[in-house]
């Protein structure tokens, strides 16, 4: 008897990227055995059953009725292999080596997807990451469960198949049926918010203050008595974002895909809003893990994490966010190689003067000691501090505020996130001018040089930083990062020119730190 061969293609995904994997299938003369090589996991190597069980019951020949050797080999081999997206290449590729199926052409066809016992397809994670790859690799069609397939859609370039079972997949490539290409995902989904920034009475300084955070990406620190409004503050933020670029929601789809955390959305289209627990372990936040996987950081991407009571967060944790902080990645080394997971955040945080909350309040004594306090406050190190733009006070809010019954419109609310597309637009048309290999969205993610380039000081602005910033003691950091955040401000007002107005609102913001 002779030997049968089949290559169909499939994909890892190793963290948020991934990779062409080939699945060769050899049925060859000897005893029976069903074996699967090339670093394959448990899940994987539980294929067998899956595989067994759902070409039996769609009444085609399985493997486990062949007396001879099969042996499928996932290349290459030196890459491990997880999840059970590979039953679908393994069920088709076993098909056409035995002949069971009429040949095709498999060089322009990728296969992904879980086979549950009747010949199902269930839904896996990271479709959209897939299908990405596929097109990168040049394939014209990427065969995937019809439950992805609205997520898989938003790639342009390649047709997406979208399959409920195995035997409509055998009468597609056989011809025998018809199966039109998924549409592309239209982004009609309204956005809705928890909080509206309108529903928030007072507070002024701390809206404007939010507002400069939103319109340029940076990162903002509020300190404030307990019930003050930090947190109704944070939640809010998300309203006053401008929408997602399509960037954007491919690139947050992508992390939440592979994370397994879709859920019944099929694209994520609204800014993301994480708020991690205080007893979160570093690797939940920062990502990593066995199977290396997307934390709250990268959840967060092109979004916002929010701290609440940041001293009350472990010391390693809090010092392991300063490198994405600054990179706008998280990099995760393993023997085997390195993992990059994109972290492009706005950090909000939020924490109480001192333990019981009272330092400096107006109306209510504390009860803390000077050394409760320096200690209390020392647990936020000065390099992180160094790393947020915006710090500010957030007093209690009066009575006869929060008893009045005008609040601010819906209007209101709309115009001061109109204000801040304005802002994002002329950050667009500037960044235009730049050339490199990562395109930037927002002053905070301007580097140094980039800073010197773009931010155009008037002359009061110079002279300001000649007389004021130049004595501050301010690190290099804390410097530029003092020009983006007054950039943003004149952004806001569509100011060309950095002036002195500007510099001194946003210098005001780090004035903490210095004192």
């Amino acid at each position: 008897m002779k030997n049968h061969f089949s290559k169909v293609y499939a994909a890892e995904l190793l963290g948020i990227e991934a990779r062409l994997i080939e699945v060769e299938t050899d049925v060859n003369v000897g005893l029976h055995n069903f074996t699967i090589v090339g670093l394959a996991d448990k899940a994987l190597n539980e294929a067998k059953e899956r595989v067994n069980s759902a070409l039996k019951n769609i009444d085609v020949k399985p493997p486990a009725r062949e007396n001879r050797k099969i042996v499928i080999n996932l290349a290459p081999a030196d890459i491990k292999k997880t999840g059970s997206h590979y039953d679908l290449p393994i069920a088709i590729g076993y098909l056409l080596a035995t002949e069971q199926i009429k040949d095709f052409n498999t060089k322009d066809k990728v296969f992904v997807g879980e086979l549950s016992l009747d010949g199902k397809l269930r839904p896996i994670n990271g479709v959209i990451n897939m299908a990405r790859m596929a097109k990168k690799e040049g394939f014209s069609s990427i065969i995937i469960p019809k439950s992805n397939a609205r997520e898989a859609a938003i790639v342009d370039g390649i047709d997406i198949i979208p399959v409920e079972d195995l035997a409509e997949l055998l009468g597609y490539l056989e011809e025998r049926i018809k199966i039109e290409p998924q549409p592309k995902t239209l982004l009609n989904e309204e956005a809705t918010h928890k909080i509206d920034i309108s529903e928030i009475k007072g507070q002024p300084s701390a809206k404007r203050a939010l507002t400069v955070a939103a319109a340029g990406g940076h990162n903002i620190l509020m300190i404030g008595s307990p019930g003050a409004g930090k947190t109704m503050l944070a939640e809010a933020l998300t309203s006053i974002l401008p929408p997602m670029e399509m960037e954007e929601i491919i690139e947050a789809t992508q992390i939440y895909s592979a994370a397994g955390m879709m859920n019944e959305k099929s694209i994520i289209n609204l800014r993301p809003f994480r708020a991690p627990h205080h007893t979160a372990s570093p690797i939940s936040v920062i990502g990593g893990g066995q199977n290396p996987r997307p934390g709250e950081v990268s959840l967060a991407h092109r979004g916002v994490l929010f701290l609440d009571e940041l001293p009350e967060f472990r010391r390693d944790l809090l010092e392991t966010l300063r490198q994405p902080m600054e990179s706008g990645r998280v990099l995760i080394s393993r023997a085997r190689g390195n993992l990059v997971f994109p972290a492009r955040f706005m950090l909000v945080a939020a924490m109480n003067p001192c333990p019981c909350g009272f330092y400096r309040d107006p109306e209510k004594d504390c009860v803390c000691s000077a050394h409760e306090v320096a200690r209390y406050q020392k647990k936020i190190s000065g390099p992180l501090l160094d790393r947020i733009d915006i710090q500010i006070d957030v007093p209690r809010i009066k009575l006869d505020e929060l008893r009045d019954k005008k609040i601010a419109s819906v209007e209101e609310s709309a115009n001061v996130r109109n204000k801040i597309i304005g802002a994002r637009s002329m950050q667009a048309q500037r960044f235009k001018k730049l050339t490199g290999k990562h395109r930037i969205l927002n002053n905070s993610e301007m580097s140094s040089k980039q800073c010197d380039e773009l931010i155009n000081l008037s002359s009061a602005g110079e002279k300001f930083v000649e007389n004021y910033l130049s004595k501050a003691n301010i690190s290099a950091r804390g410097y530029y990062r003092i020009l983006k955040a007054a950039r943003t401000a004149a952004d806001l007002e569509l100011s060309e020119q950095v002036t002195e107005n500007h510099l001194a609102e946003v210098f005001g913001y780090r004035l903490r730190e210095e004192k």
